[in-house]
């Protein structure tokens, strides 16, 4: 069994170089590879102060993970308990439950167990212990900057699309499952899917143009707005995520949506009156249905 060990929030560049290791090394050996990953993201347990937005939900993860080709993912609970897990006890945990365990696949920097104490050294010293190779992926550099969920996530959040997408290797979307909102949009006669987005990195407020994936349905053009809905009497302040579909009628309710961003339209803002704010929505959906594809 091969192993591919990280956080892996975002399945950027380098967290792909270490998947990507395991996979090809488990199909020269006939092996099988499994993703191992941590729910909730570590720094929510130790230090929640912290905690970073995230570049991809768990959910989001996994399903990321899988168009990897990988097809075993073991999610690991993080809490405090299994933090103060040593580090030599939890690689010894996973080579008892990986019969015959034959390769870990880290990245070059990785940490873990305890204190953060266990290494690439230690790694390598059990691995002449239990029988396992072990192989830490150099770090990926694009544009001459080491590829990192902390980089992205500063381009998500200046709207710097572009960059995310390099970094990543793909485009950045963020998956939510659809709720229940206020429905004023369909009052405006706009309805919206209203995300929760799972505490995942938001670009900057305001209005985009947008497509939406929902499981393999082909994607749906719509205009989305991110923020504290400012002409709203009701409005609590917390950023939101709410779509218009284009040309959809039917029920989401409970649905997961992916949401590219394709096209910055302007900046959230407060209109004096409902009516005004309807009548931005309708120049807003005029120049989403116009504009073409593309950052």
């Amino acid at each position: 069994m091969f192993l591919a060990i990280g956080v892996f929030d975002g399945v950027h560049l380098g967290h792909r170089a270490v998947i990507e290791r395991a996979l090809a090394d488990a199909r020269t050996a006939g092996g099988s590879t499994v993703a191992v990953t941590f729910d909730p993201h570590p720094v929510r347990v130790l230090r929640p102060e912290k905690a970073p937005h995230l570049l991809t939900s768990t959910p989001h993860k996994l399903r990321l993970i899988r168009d990897l080709g990988v097809q075993h993912i073991l999610v690991i609970p993080f809490n405090r308990e299994f933090a103060a897990t040593p580090p030599a006890e939890f690689i010894r945990q996973l080579a008892a439950a990986a019969r015959p365990l034959r390769e870990i696949c880290v990245g070059h920097q990785w940490s873990f167990g305890r204190n953060r104490a266990g290494n690439l050294e230690l790694l390598d010293r059990l691995g002449h212990e239990l029988g396992f190779d072990e192989v830490g992926v150099p770090a990926v550099e694009i544009d001459g900057r080491i590829v990192s969920s902390t980089v992205i996530r500063q381009a998500v959040e200046s709207g710097d699309f572009a960059t995310a997408a390099r970094l990543l290797g793909r485009e950045y979307t963020i998956l939510g499952t659809v709720v229940e909102g206020l429905h004023l949009g369909r009052t405006l006669g706009f309805p919206t899917a209203n995300l929760a987005a799972h505490n995942e990195q938001f670009p900057p407020n305001g209005v985009y143009v947008v497509e939406a994936r929902r499981n393999g349905d082909a994607p749906l053009r719509g205009v989305a707005n991110i923020g504290v809905r400012p002409t709203l009497a009701q409005a609590s302040g917390e950023r939101v995520l709410e779509v218009h579909l284009f040309d959809f009628d039917g029920d989401l309710y409970g649905s997961d949506l992916e949401i590219i961003f394709r096209n910055f339209l302007r900046p959230e803002q407060k209109f004096p009156s409902l009516e005004a704010l309807r009548a931005q929505i309708v120049c807003d959906v005029e120049q989403a249905r116009k504009s073409g594809v593309g950052f």
